[in-house]
């Protein structure tokens, strides 16, 4: 009898034990349209039908670099309207490791649609050696804003730079919009990027990358623009920007294109079409303005297979074509916005353009990005007023923080804390890992830090609550989310 009883306890004792070994450990954070802001959730209820989501570490993929904003003059000279606190208050929640800790950001060079007014570094006109080269409409806004975002970053942020085009004395049209770069002064423009490297680390900022051209194939002749066809922008880096940068010790990264993925294949098959096309190209910049929902995974694949030690880096996405819609969360959650391509799409391109919610846009293109080589993702500007600018054009934007700065007011918008499920928890240097999930109804995407601790990021578009498994070798743990939700699932790394 008492050998039975002592059989018993020790049979339960090892089952409990299995169990216990089984679990899997994880943090999840969670934001929701019912109203959750990257919140820490718990307490799951284990359901029998659960889809499972299954981790693979052991099979890799790209190396991320990083996740971001961008440091513009509009966002800039916004944050010098606003009280020092709250100036603060913005700064440390996009770039402390207590928020979002952003790793990869982008500015301009020369001015955008995004600034205030239209300059150029390269005043006076005919100045082949630039003698006259100066960053002194970056002294008051762009610059202050970057040194206050060092301060605060722990680990520090790289700043990829892009010029949306040469001054108009450059160009063959001699106009800010359109035209492209004369020969004669293709010297002068690549001798015009090592200026701006060694005038920026005089100011104690590294520039860690440059694209060529904002938008190469251009912009419909609305706002600052230079094109280049695929061919002309190899042959300018291949002979004369790469080459320049070299000789005066700037080893700085060159990221071809920088447009629209749906026309990857030409420009990377232009790029990488040999060893010597390809030698100063370290990688390709995208933006993701084609479409509200699709991806282009085969245009993103076929980029990564051309050149698979290379950069691919989103460098530039935001909502456009709309007001911001002010202390109002909901709206971002909902189908009801609208882009350029709603009312000026070709007619054949009309259906790439549905109304759509901001939150789910930026979730499944962040998501849809890194299971397809995408190494670095960059939103636009990081903040905006509640029109949408200041943006010399006219060009309405939303952004992740919108201010008034006439009231000292900051709203937080849920495309910020969107971002941050990537950004805060997807570090420089982590591997980008295999899963699979049998819940076609739901999205996910999962990285392995340097630590060991693995992020598994989830979304679930869908209006009812989702309950799932998280799976990792013999070890897992039950989860649910909610409606219209996305979540990151932090594992620790084994000790």
């Amino acid at each position: 009898m008492k050998l039975n009883i002592y059989f018993s306890f020790f049979f339960l004792l090892v089952m409990s034990c299995g169990q216990k070994n089984n679990n899997l450990v994880a943090v999840v954070y969670e934001t929701s349209e019912s109203g959750h802001k990257l919140t820490e959730i718990s307490d799951f209820i284990t359901v029998e039908d659960a889809s499972t989501i299954r981790l693979y570490p052991k099979k890799k993929r790209q190396t991320i670099t990083g996740f971001g904003g961008s440091f513009t003059e509009a966002s800039a000279s916004l944050l010098n309207r606003l009280s020092q606190k709250n100036r603060d208050t913005i700064i440390q929640a996009y770039f402390s490791e207590q928020g979002a800790n952003y790793s990869l950001t982008r500015t301009h060079m020369n001015s955008c649609d995004f600034s205030l007014s239209q300059y150029s570094y390269a005043p006076v006109a005919e100045d082949m050696q630039l003698e006259y080269f100066t960053i002194e409409e970056d002294r008051g806004d762009i610059i202050p804003m970057i040194k206050d975002a060092m301060k605060v970053s722990k680990e520090g942020f790289k700043i990829l730079a892009s010029p949306w085009t040469a001054a108009p004395w450059m160009k063959d049209n001699n106009k800010w919009v359109g035209g492209k770069l004369l020969p004669k002064y293709y010297d002068t423009w690549a001798l015009f990027f090592s200026k701006y490297v060694s005038a920026y680390q005089k100011e104690g900022i590294d520039i860690w990358g440059f694209t060529v051209e904002n938008e190469p194939l251009g912009n419909g002749n609305n706002w600052e623009s230079m094109h280049y066809s695929p061919d002309e922008m190899t042959n300018f880096v291949q002979q004369h920007l790469g080459p320049k940068l070299e000789a005066d010790g700037h080893a700085t990264k060159i990221l071809g294109y920088d447009q629209n993925r749906e026309h990857l294949k030409e420009w990377v098959d232009s790029m990488y079409k040999n060893e010597a096309t390809s030698k100063y190209f370290d990688g390709t910049a995208i933006h993701w303005y084609a479409s509200t929902y699709e991806v282009f995974p085969e245009e993103l694949q076929y980029a990564h297979n051309k050149a698979p030690n290379k950069y691919l880096i989103q460098s530039e996405a935001c909502i456009d074509s709309e007001i911001p819609k002010w202390q109002d969360d909901a709206w971002y959650w909902k189908k009801e916005a609208t882009d350029w391509g709603w009312d000026w799409a070709p007619e054949k391109d009309k259906y790439l353009h549905p109304k759509y919610a901001p939150v789910n846009r930026y979730a499944r293109d962040i998501i849809g990005c890194l299971n397809n080589y995408v190494d670095g993702w960059i939103d636009w500007n990081m903040v905006l007023d509640t029109q949408g600018g200041p943006n010399w054009f006219k060009n309405w934007c939303v952004a992740p923080v919108i201010v008034d700065p006439e009231k000292d007011e900051v709203y937080f918008t849920p495309l910020y804390y969107t971002l941050a499920h990537f950004s805060k928890y997807i570090r420089p240097g982590a591997t980008v890992i295999a899963l699979e999930i049998s819940d076609k109804d739901v999205q996910a995407t999962a990285a392995q830090n340097i630590d060991g601790a693995i992020s598994v990021i989830v979304f679930n578009e869908g209006k009812t609550k989702k309950n799932f498994k998280i799976r990792l070798g013999d070890k897992e743990t039950s989860i649910s989310i909610n409606p219209q939700a996305i979540q990151t699932i932090v594992i620790p790394a084994k000790k």
